[in-house]
Parts: structure tokens; sequence; C-alpha cells
């Protein structure tokens, strides 16, 4: 069986996953997933797929190709995830990928060798600091993924959001998401023109 790469599972629960970052923008040590577990079945399978795909394997992280990939509702998968809190950040050495069903690799291991071979820190080998990923987008990089590591049950415990915080916060992702849909929309136009319906006239 071929390998796979973004699959993986949370080491404590042996729980499985899908890395979506395997680095945060100055956080080296930590990743964003997206567990597995407990999603409806729709998404689970589209994400799987997605994984499974030409396009998710040849993706330098998933992020990428979540943030230009559809559910079957129709919403953007990466937006999506992130409005409904799908989205743990976690310790890169608290993650082991399973490119294999019979092998693994902590996370922190893995990035440290891919480290190695690019020439780089491993504090450079995420998106927004990584200019050297050609498919790197604006739309994929920091601010989907801080936004989420603002709300997510990993903050440390001094940080307390009363619930009026928490919906200030969430109408404010709400309008981000609103905008990074409105820019990926407008992506797609330039690269794939909407094709208009023209009226026929009667030439007599």
């Amino acid at each position: 069986m071929a390998e796979l790469k973004h699959v993986g599972r949370v080491i404590s629960t042996k729980k499985k996953c899908i890395v979506v970052y395997r680095t945060l923008p100055g956080d080296a040590h930590s990743c964003l997933i997206v567990p597995t577990e407990n999603l409806p079945d729709s998404y689970h399978d589209s994400l799987i797929n997605l994984v499974e795909s030409n396009a998710g394997q040849s993706s330098y992280e998933f992020a990428e190709v979540m943030a230009r990939s559809n559910f079957s509702d129709g919403s953007i998968m990466l937006a999506a995830l992130h409005a409904q809190g799908r989205l743990v950040k976690l310790g890169t050495s608290e993650v082991e990928m399973t490119p294999t069903t019979s092998g693994s690799i902590v996370l922190s291991e893995l990035n440290q060798i891919i480290a190695e071979q690019r020439g780089v820190a491993v504090d450079d080998l995420s998106l927004k600091s990584n200019s050297a990923e050609p498919t790197a987008s604006k739309t994929v990089e920091a601010p989907v993924v801080e936004e989420k590591i603002d709300t997510t049950p990993t903050i440390s415990a001094n940080v307390t959001l009363t619930p009026e915080e928490q919906a200030k916060q969430f109408r404010s992702d709400a309008d981000r998401l609103s905008k990074q849909a409105a820019e990926l929309r407008r992506q797609a136009e330039a690269l794939v023109p909407t094709a208009k319906k023209t009226k026929v006239t009667d030439a007599s």
C-alpha cells in the first residue's frame, strides 16, 4: 500500500486525525489537526477522499487544498471546520503520522527530518515563512489558524472568555470567513471565469 500523507493519530488517545498544518507560523512546535472520529459522515468521507486524491497528496500542507475544496453542502472545507470549532491545536510531539498501517513517526521528528532535507530550521517550515512553496496562498495562512487557536480547548487555563467575548469572537470569525470566501471566489473567477448566458436576439 502506498504511503499516505497528512493522516495520523493523537498519541495519548490513539484517535485518528488529519493534520491540517504540520507547523504554525511563529510556533513551530504546534500543529493544527482535525479529529475525524466525530465528524458527520459526509464531512468525514469528503475529507478522506480529498486526502487520498492527487491534489491532497501533492499539497505541502493539507490546508492548501482544503481552502479550495468544498463539502457536499457547498461550504469550503477549511472555513467550515474552522467556524464549527473542529480545528484543534496540539503540540507536534503529541501527534504521530501514520503514512502506512504498519508504520508511524512522531510529527515533531518528521518536521525535523523535513527541515534537514530542506536545509532550513523547523521554524521556517510553516507556509507563512516558507516562501519556497509556490502553492502557498494567503487565504490559507496564519489568519485562519490564529483565529482558531484563540478559541481551542488547548489554550492555557488562564485565558477565559466570557459568553459575550466568545460571541464577539465568533462574529469576528464569521466576518473574516466571509471575506475569505469572497477572495476565494475572486481567485476562482481569475482562474476560470464563470460562463455567462447570452441572450439570443431575433435578427428579424
